[in-house]
């Protein structure tokens, strides 16, 4: 029996979300006011238009706070004032090619604006527990063809996974140093490549996808062979949101975990793009030779076998059904049809799935 969230445990809950104006941020936000939360969130604005947090009418169903989580005494104040039982973490610069730009940005807010959240929570009553999101990036990647597991070596050559291989360390000092006494479970989620509707940020396979197709253009695939983790939105989320059920329940599983698709179902870029043009029906792409920009991991697989045995997290839908539920989203938003029913339909049917 594969565990998934329980609104029973999330109805009243208090519950803080950093990056609620994200892509996954936002997701979770609505995920967690279904259920009943009591959701804040604490972001910067929404980067990008259209975005997620808008078309959703997230401000209906959230008390939206907007900080900068490099900005200690906001954050302190605002997660204060929340009074949260459970904090998630995911506010963060989450991309790769932007970290080469601009690198100071991207320490700032994925090391430091960790640590100004952890902080916060020091000496904070009621709070339960934190789920620190980092990214399967954070390992010191050789290019294996063996998944890499919770306790090998972490690393990163680009800005954005040494930023959050570092955010590893910070969360697991403060755990050690100051919350675990206190009786807060902290853990750390690594999660692959996430795709799904409303993500609109740049430099990303499925979004630029959509872009390039729905105005006609061809799309340039600079990494055509590199092999990814790729999930559902829905997954990691419905895993972050057990991992903190867990911690609740039980804080010696405090920790870090992996979470992504099966070992055998992660894929190439190319293969990703070749189904995700079947679904919209149209596009044309190109294929770089050689790899081209600069340096990203070429080969990244997850070992998922403790989130399978000590959460029971596995994953429901495989890369075809991702896919396929990603593209129909975007051609549903593309055609006028309601954003938020996109969304609640999908999470409906993610809840169901076996």
């Amino acid at each position: 029996m594969v565990t998934r969230p329980q609104a029973s445990f999330w109805r009243g809950r208090r519950v803080v979300v950093t990056g609620h104006t994200g892509f996954k941020g936002g997701w979770l936000s609505l995920w967690l006011a279904r259920m009943g939360a009591e959701v804040t969130g604490i972001a910067l604005p929404p980067e990008t238009t259209p975005s997620l947090f808008d078309l959703v009418r997230l401000p209906d169903d959230v008390k939206s706070h907007f900080a900068d989580v490099r900005d200690a005494a906001a954050i302190a104040g605002l997660i204060r004032a929340a009074r949260p039982e459970i904090v998630l973490h995911l506010a963060a610069q989450p991309l790769v090619r932007r970290s080469y730009r601009q690198p100071l940005e991207t320490f700032g807010s994925n090391v430091m604006g960790t640590a100004h959240v952890l902080d916060a929570l020091r000496d904070l009553p009621g709070v339960k527990a934190a789920v620190i999101i980092t990214t399967d990036k954070v390992y010191r990647n050789v290019e294996t063809i063996f998944p890499y597991r919770e306790d090998d070596a972490l690393g990163g050559h680009d800005p954005y996974s040494a930023s959050k291989a570092a955010a590893e360390l910070v969360t697991a000092s403060y755990r050690d140093a100051f919350l675990s006494a206190q009786g807060v479970a902290v853990a750390t989620a690594r999660a692959g490549n996430v795709i799904g509707g409303g993500d609109w940020s740049e430099d990303r396979l499925i979004p630029d996808a959509v872009r390039a197709w729905g105005e006609g253009r061809t799309l340039d695939i600079r990494r055509p062979d590199a092999v990814r983790p790729w999930q559902h939105v829905l997954e990691p989320l419905s895993a972050y949101l057990c991992l903190a059920e867990r911690l609740v329940q039980n804080p010696a599983l405090a920790g870090a975990y992996n979470f992504g698709p099966r070992t055998d179902e992660a894929a190439t870029v190319r293969e990703v793009v070749e189904l995700a043009r079947k679904v919209f029906g149209r596009g044309e792409a190109t294929f770089a030779e050689t790899p081209q920009g600069p340096h990203e991991a070429g080969l990244l697989a997850l070992e998922i076998a403790k989130a399978r045995e000590t959460l029971g997290v596995a994953p429901r839908w495989n890369l075809v059904e991702g896919v396929t539920r990603t593209m129909n989203w975007y051609r549903g938003w593309l055609e006028g049809a309601d954003v938020r029913g996109l969304c609640v339909a999908d999470i409906a049917a993610f809840e169901g799935a076996s």
